[in-house]
């Protein structure tokens, strides 16, 4: 199975997908790594493992980003697209092109903490500043809105007393880099079944 993997920034989700590739427990292969910023060190982490990467800058594109995005994907024809913290809001046309084929990691549980404007470092503030006890990170297939597709996965961490905003995300991030490979494996072995809102695991 040939997997595309869109990335923001630094890319560590990316490189845990990468890594559980090269150790066997995932038995696929990806095929490109796609960011939309030009610093996104994702790129490097890509060309390091020989996989092909590229740019396609958001800021410059401007409208025509999403046309171009999806002309790549076309172009590319990928099993699944995953998303590893990709701030880009698919367009519609591309969530259709690839039904049930995209898959997104967010750093809550869904529905709290979630949608447009929620995304990294915000997150884990808007987590702190409102006090809430557990937080966690949650994987989930993409439809047409914000952090609003079916879930496949989720993960608790515990939020304590002297933690800050930036201690919240490492803790987040580091169980992000355990469940994401694992979302990954189901869903390239075919065990995820999209039931409505719900998504059943085979077996």
């Amino acid at each position: 199975m040939n997997l595309v993997v869109m990335a923001s920034g630094n890319g560590s989700d990316l490189q845990s997908i990468i890594d559980a590739i090269e150790e066997g427990y995932i038995k696929a292969t990806v095929c490109a790594v796609i960011s939309d910023k030009k610093e996104a060190y994702a790129l490097e982490r890509a060309k390091k493992h020989g996989i092909a990467a590229y740019c396609l800058p958001k800021k410059e594109l401007k409208e025509r980003f999403q046309q171009e995005l999806l002309k790549l994907l076309e172009k590319i024809n990928p099993d699944g697209i995953i998303l590893a913290g990709c701030i880009t809001i698919l367009d519609e046309k591309i969530v259709q092109k690839f039904p049930n084929r995209i898959i997104n990691i967010h750093p809550s549980l869904i529905p709290a903490f979630c949608g447009e404007g929620f995304y990294g470092m915000k997150v884990h503030k808007a987590v702190y500043e409102y006090g809430v006890k557990y937080t966690g990170c949650t994987v989930h297939f993409v439809d047409s809105g914000a952090d609003t597709g079916p879930i496949i996965l989720q993960e608790v961490v515990k939020v304590d007393e002297e933690d800050t905003p930036e201690t919240i995300a490492k803790k987040v991030l580091e169980v992000e880099h355990k469940v994401l490979p694992y979302a990954v494996k189901l869903f390239t072995e075919g065990k995820l079944i999209v039931e409505g809102r719900k998504v059943r695991i085979k077996g």
